[in-house]
């Protein structure tokens, strides 16, 4: 597979370390060797990506970047992945996952996955590690941070196990269950979030109508209008402008005014504008949980 090629821009979008720090570890530390294009533009290769996203963790674990510097690959990778397996540190953990997907590396992301499930059981391990993954995955992508192998990579790892757990879901005793509609809009296709929202309805002992991916809003109208769900439920994270993105949300709240509509994703996170009363964004999965026990 051809080595990706990276901006000091990129660098910090996925390390969360500013440009300008990078270049002053770069220059006083030598701890990155830029090379350069043809036309002598520096760029970074995924050594340098997994180095730093190394340092940058440690370093905000109180490791002095001076340290940092004179320490190898293997000790850097070492360090992280001790602190990985501490069950308290989960943005250690969502880090190192991070760096598990920049490197597709597999068997990495199943040991930390499968120590948080041992620490806190596979419901916490959603809510703690893997939907706050989904999300950051999903700033990055839009950001353009990441490619789409990288993104297909861990999204299927992580829904392979998602799928199986939904599977295992027993039914549960609800006096007055609910059914929601989970869908997502025509050209977006991660559908990952929904599947994580799916499994906690389904526990909560209520059904689910799971319509997947890229469902045209005529398909939508028609199949909800048969059906009647008492909740409807998406997930905007595909790239839209933000009017577009307004748009749609009106569009939906107008046609399906008697309906609470569930809307998550990077997309509608930063929204300003006052939206229809019939909306309900969400901001995080323990929010969306604690309506689940309300209702």
């Amino acid at each position: 597979m051809k080595e990706a090629k990276y901006s000091i821009k990129d660098l910090e979008k996925l390390s969360g370390i500013k440009a300008h720090t990078l270049r002053i570890w770069e220059k006083r530390y030598e701890l990155l060797s830029p090379e350069r294009t043809t036309t002598n533009i520096r760029y970074y290769t995924d050594d340098d990506l997994r180095k730093i996203l190394n340092v940058a963790l440690l370093n905000r674990q109180g490791y002095k970047i001076s340290h940092l510097a004179g320490l190898s690959d293997e000790a850097l990778n070492e360090k992280v992945l001790s602190l990985s397996q501490n069950e308290s540190l989960t943005d250690i953990q969502l880090d190192t996952l991070l760096a598990s997907m920049i490197d597709l590396d597999e068997i990495r992301f199943d040991k930390i996955i499968n120590k948080a499930i041992i620490n806190y059981g596979f419901e916490e391990t959603l809510n703690r590690i893997i939907y706050p993954l989904f999300e950051r995955i999903g700033m990055l992508w839009q950001t353009g941070a990441i490619n789409p192998a990288q993104e297909h990579f861990i999204s299927n790892l992580i829904r392979q196990k998602v799928l199986v757990a939904i599977d295992g879901v027993m039914t549960v005793s609800n006096a007055s269950p609910k059914t929601f509609f989970l869908f997502l809009r025509e050209d977006e296709w991660h559908e990952l979030g929904l599947l994580i929202f799916s499994y906690f309805i389904k526990k909560a002992g209520h059904k689910v109508l799971y319509f997947g991916q890229s469902l045209p809003f005529s398909g939508l109208t028609e199949t909800s209008a048969r059906l009647e769900p008492d909740f409807l439920m998406t997930i905007l994270t595909c790239s839209l402008q933000n009017e577009d993105v307004l748009s749609y949300i009106h569009k939906l709240a107008g046609h399906f005014s008697s309906k609470t509509i569930f809307i998550a994703g990077y997309q509608v996170r930063d929204i300003e504008d006052p939206l229809p009363s019939n909306i309900r964004p969400v901001h995080s999965l323990a929010e969306f949980r604690q309506f689940l026990l309300s209702l």
